[in-house]
């Protein structure tokens, strides 16, 4: 009889010990009593009826799913891929179970296709300059399909953009031109300043002569700060002036003006010359 006690108590202590369940943190346990739901355990050590309760362990850390790289059209006719990677994590375990039969395919599935959607309605600068818009519109599109599944979408990111070889040579030509632009444009926003500061110097040097001369001066101080063999001396413009005044021939014609005046008269052309005989 004794025997027979040890022997129950051991079988109702193996029994018991089977139902003994331990979960992490991040784990939490579905349980099925006799296929129906009796809600979500964990984390922890809890308890389970052996052969009458049924355990679907779910992992409640964020996922990250890599989205393949996708062919899509944008809105302006060029063929391009798209790869770009989601994060999600479950909220509620029993709607996850319950409402879609695989949650993880099921995301993949729904982030792969609006993905594709959401490039497609935009043009080919927009998905290359504006990629947080295009990640928040699959972000939120995904997030409310899957709302009903207990799974929150937390990020949505595209990684590269595959841009055929052609494309990529035209838009380096077009980015070319832009600098290019760009260039002259500030080249000959420089020439109008210049030409600015050139007027007002040359209003104030006809005020003051004596600022050219200065000027001349600086130059001079500025060509002889390096170490070279070249002098240059600069001279005023008066000083060139009066030397060709003063190195003039001076055996040179007298002008009409200046030829001087006869002091005999030839005889008029009308009279004749008599004389008074007795």
């Amino acid at each position: 009889m004794g025997s027979l006690t040890g022997l129950v108590f051991i079988l109702l202590f193996l029994f018991g010990a089977k139902g003994i369940k331990i979960d992490r943190e991040y784990q939490r346990g579905i349980i099925f009593r006799l296929g129906r739901l009796k809600g979500v355990m964990g984390p922890g050590l809890y308890w389970t009826i052996p052969f009458v309760d049924q355990k679907i362990q779910l992992d409640v850390r964020t996922k990250t799913v890599s989205i393949e790289p996708q062919e899509t059209v944008t809105a302006d006719s060029v063929t391009i891929k798209v790869n770009a990677v989601l994060y999600y994590r479950i909220l509620d375990g029993e709607k996850a179970v319950n409402q879609v039969e695989n949650y993880q395919m099921a995301v993949y599935q729904v982030a792969l296709t609006t993905l594709r959607n959401v490039v497609g309605q935009n043009m080919l600068d927009d998905v290359l300059q504006s990629r947080d818009k295009i990640n928040y519109k699959v972000q939120e599109i995904v997030d409310v399909i899957t709302d009903p599944w207990g799974i929150e979408i937390e990020r949505v990111e595209i990684k590269d953009v595959e841009i055929p070889l052609a494309m990529q040579r035209a838009m380096a030509k077009e980015a070319e031109a832009l600098r290019e632009k760009r260039a002259r444009l500030i080249k000959a926003s420089a020439e109008q300043e210049s030409s600015i500061k050139l007027s007002e110097a040359s209003k104030t040097i006809l005020e003051n002569p004596l600022a050219l001369e200065l000027r001349r001066m600086q130059m001079l101080t500025e060509i002889g700060a390096e170490n070279n063999t070249t002098t240059v001396v600069m001279l005023p413009s008066d000083l060139i002036t009066l030397a060709r005044h003063w190195s003039a021939p001076a055996d040179r014609p007298p002008t009409r003006a200046e030829a001087p005046q006869s002091e005999t008269q030839p005889p008029a052309s009308g009279s004749h010359g008599r004389s008074d005989l007795p």
